[in-house]
């Protein structure tokens, strides 16, 4: 059975990791897009309130909030689409982008005792989102979940091993919801980017000596440019739009050229 779309410009949509990065982009994309209401959620109140203000005057036809959450607390997950779904009356996008900055790090250097909290806590605030925003799609008959991960999910590089893991562990999550949820309307797709250069991350990568040499190797094969959150809010739009209505179960690399996967 066919199940129809909402254009952007009647929807509603939430987006965690929403202050700043890629998620902050894609806020500003929907809104540009027409989009009509809209919910961002962050750790920090400061950063959301200068967010929610710069939206706005950007786009003051729209009616946009901000939600302080740890995306890698369930509780404070599910409170959070619970008070987004009643103050915009459904959830038609979720953009789940709050994995935090995880740093590479060579796996021999990394203690034991770290490996499995490391890889929950780079995971778990993409995850988590996406489970929480089920039932309220499932009521509502559709929407589109679109999830950030990285091409570490898809090529080991040395200094990724846990990161790439729980990437990897995103992408599969996104495939199984894919298959489970399709039944409901409910579109389910990943977005996968190398290297992001006007994210807070980035900085953080030039200024550590091991990231910046790795990441650098990686620049000089984005023959098609350094990618931008942008480039990335752009695919967003697409994936949330009537135009992607038949995509689900995707995992999509974004990086200028650096893997062809």
């Amino acid at each position: 059975m066919a199940h129809s779309v909402k254009p952007i410009t009647e929807s509603a949509a939430l987006i965690f990791g929403g202050t700043a990065g890629i998620g902050f982009a894609s806020a500003k994309a929907l809104l540009e897009a027409g989009l009509p209401r809209l919910v961002i959620v962050g750790r920090r109140a400061d950063r959301g309130g200068a967010a929610v203000a710069s939206l706005q005057r950007t786009s003051p036809q729209a009616q946009v909030t901000f939600i302080g959450c740890d995306a890698t607390q369930p509780e404070m997950v599910v409170g959070v689409v619970d008070k987004a779904a009643d103050w915009m009356g459904a959830i038609d996008i979720l953009v789940s982008s709050a994995g935090g900055d995880p740093m590479p790090r060579l796996l021999h250097t990394i203690p034991v005792d770290e490996v499995m909290p490391t890889l929950v806590q780079i995971s778990s605030g993409i995850i988590l989102p996406a489970r929480a925003v089920l039932p309220q799609m499932t009521r509502q008959s559709g929407g589109s979940v679109i999830c950030l991960a990285s091409d570490a999910a898809k090529i080991a590089t040395p200094g990724e091993t846990v990161i790439g893991a729980a990437m990897a562990a995103i992408t599969m999550f996104c495939r199984g919801m894919a298959r489970e949820a399709k039944r409901h309307g409910i579109r389910v797709n990943c977005l996968t980017p190398s290297i992001v250069g006007d994210t807070p991350l980035y900085g953080k990568l030039k200024a550590d000596p091991f990231a910046s040499r790795l990441f650098g190797k990686a620049e000089d094969m984005a023959d098609l440019g350094i990618v931008t959150a942008a480039d990335l809010a752009e695919a967003v739009v697409f994936l949330a739009s009537p135009s992607a209505a038949r995509m689900t179960g995707q995992t999509i690399s974004i990086t200028g050229g650096i893997s062809a996967i």
